[in-house]
């Protein structure tokens, strides 16, 4: 990335990308926006092609990390055409103000665009079968970006959570404070994902971004567990008496169906990037001292 250009991040307000404000405060080369906008976040619709064009011409954009998502994995299967409008047309804008302005694309994706069928760490050349409207989107915006050819990376992730918006530890801290007990699916095993250490690996990736074009990684932090796990993690590290039943899925019905086994190999992004992918536990650990 050449020293002039600047780098752009879309959905600015959302988990990950309100972590990469926190973590580039006062750096002058970074240009954040959102859908809305707010105080220093310019409002930017990147399903908007002229706009998108404008903000990245205007901004002498080098670089782009799309943060913007539709991630509401179940109301997506009432709203597919919404879903996919911001997960696969905005997408193909993206990449094409990026080709246009000779600039490099981040996309970052999820583990929800497997099946959950493999019993062993999903790596970056396993064949996407996604189960649901949101991995469905999920899978196609990743081969908008590849037919493309537009530079740049794709960054699966899973089970984000950090002191912002809606996610998982929010609702277990809300939860293990008000109720005596609560029921946590058991049998589905992934792994959670501090915000922040995600955002610190896809700053790191922004320097070689334009080396690569359509390169996949895999990240999320270290060790696999359930739902559950993570719920029992959360109630002992934060204090909380609740206690956690585990339940099965069948007991707990959604309209999307979620992968049973979804742990990402992070073996890749921590070789090229010299990366120490942190133990979940230690991560929500971090986080937690952020919250309480």
């Amino acid at each position: 990335m050449q020293k002039s250009r600047k780098v752009l991040v879309t959905g600015s307000c959302g988990q990950l990308g309100s972590e990469i404000r926190r973590l580039t405060e006062g750096n002058a080369d970074f240009v954040f926006t959102d859908c809305l906008g707010s105080e220093g976040i310019l409002p930017l619709d990147i399903c908007d092609a002229d706009a998108v064009a404008a903000c990245v011409k205007e901004n002498s954009v080098g670089t782009i990390i799309n943060c913007a998502a539709y991630t509401n994995v179940e109301k997506a299967e009432d709203e597919p055409v919404l879903c996919r409008r911001i997960n696969c047309e905005g997408v193909s804008v993206l990449a094409a103000a990026a080709l246009d302005a000779d600039a490099a694309l981040i996309q970052i994706s999820t583990d929800f665009v497997f099946d959950g069928s493999k019993d062993s760490p999903y790596l970056e050349t396993d064949t996407p079968s996604p189960l649901s409207v949101y991995g469905s989107s999920k899978a196609e915006a990743e081969d908008i970006i590849v037919s493309s050819g537009v530079r740049g990376a794709i960054i699966r992730t899973a089970w984000l959570y950090s002191p912002y918006g809606k996610n998982f530890l929010k609702t277990m801290l809300h939860l293990g404070s008000t109720l005596p007990g609560i029921n946590v699916v058991n049998d589905q095993v992934g792994s959670p994902t501090y915000a922040a250490d995600l955002a610190d690996a896809v700053l790191r990736i922004v320097p070689i971004a334009a080396e690569r074009k359509g390169e996949l990684y895999n990240y999320s932090n270290a060790g696999a567990c359930s739902w559950y796990d993570f719920a029992c993690e959360i109630m002992h590290q934060a204090g909380l008496r609740c206690e956690v039943h585990p339940v099965s899925s069948s007991e707990y019905p959604q309209k999307a169906v979620r992968p049973a086994y979804s742990y990402l190999d992070k073996s890749k992004i921590a070789a090229e990037l010299e990366l120490d992918v942190p133990q979940w536990q230690d991560s929500l650990r971090k986080c937690l001292e952020r919250l309480i």
